[in-house]
């Protein structure tokens, strides 16, 4: 098992890793729109926020040697069921087909107030 760490995208906010590998795939954690250059949420609403929310999600893979491209299922945490369809606007514009597994929920809070919260699995290009 291998910690993964990268400064271009948020550091943990607490004790967990920004992703952990192991066995060739990438376990990465929950990413919210934080801007890793200012260590705040990037302005604007939630197509912002999902935009920032996946960079640093895309940040981290490459670090540990693979890309959105090889993203197996991802989980979107929502504040809102309602931004779903302006999430998913900016979700297409990452992935391409095959596209992964995905499970898309609303939940009562997220952390620091993010709108959006995303977390990948990916495995490592062979």
């Amino acid at each position: 098992m291998k910690a993964v760490h990268t400064t271009q995208a948020p550091a943990a906010i607490g004790p967990y890793s920004q992703a952990i590998e192991v066995n060739g795939f990438v376990f990465a954690s929950g990413q919210i729109p934080i801007d890793p250059a200012t260590g705040e949420f990037v302005e604007g609403g939630i197509q912002e926020q999902t935009r920032q929310a996946l960079t640093n999600a895309s940040n981290i893979l490459k670090q540990a040697g693979t890309d959105l491209a090889h993203v197996v299922k991802t989980t979107v945490f929502l504040s809102s069921i309602a931004d779903f369809a302006a999430m998913n606007e900016i979700y297409a514009q990452f992935f391409t087909e095959p596209y992964p597994a995905r499970s898309a929920v609303a939940v009562k809070d997220l952390p620091k107030g993010a709108l959006v919260e995303v977390e990948v699995l990916a495995v490592k290009p062979e």
